[in-house]
């Protein structure tokens, strides 16, 4: 499903699309330091739904949703390019993707991050909470 922002004719967010290896790699080459390539094929077909971002055809911006199977829902590897920081764009992905993970019927939406990141995730929405994390 795409859905068209309509502040920048340019900008269109898509559900779930067909994305490639290599634009997934180009794009996390450019946003992750050390990034190596991958396959994301195995880790797209776990995931209850993932939004994507492109301008001019350019993909510039990921962010994934994985799911329990039921209630629960976890954003995942929120990713826009260095070039589109600081333009809204990471909060209309993350929206987006709450909004579908609504749609497929999460009734909670997780989201794991670092100090730095917490005024970002506090603007699409996301309340601070007690969690636990075991490094394995």
């Amino acid at each position: 499903m795409m859905i068209r922002e309509s502040w920048r004719d340019d900008e269109v967010l898509e559900i779930s699309p067909e994305l490639t290896d290599a634009e997934l790699d180009e794009l996390f080459a450019a946003s992750w330091p050390g990034h190596q390539p991958t396959s994301f094929a195995p880790i797209l077909a776990r995931s209850l739904a993932w939004v994507s971002a492109r301008r001019g055809g350019r993909l510039v911006g990921f962010v994934n949703v994985a799911g329990d199977g039921g209630r629960h829902a976890f954003i995942l590897d929120t990713t826009v390019h260095p070039d589109e920081r600081r333009r809204g764009l990471g909060i209309r992905l993350v929206r987006a993707a709450a909004e579908e993970a609504r749609a497929r019927g999460a009734e909670w939406l997780h989201v794991d991050y670092e100090p730095h990141l917490e005024s970002f995730y506090a603007r699409c929405g996301f309340r601070q909470t007690a969690a636990g994390l075991m490094q394995l």
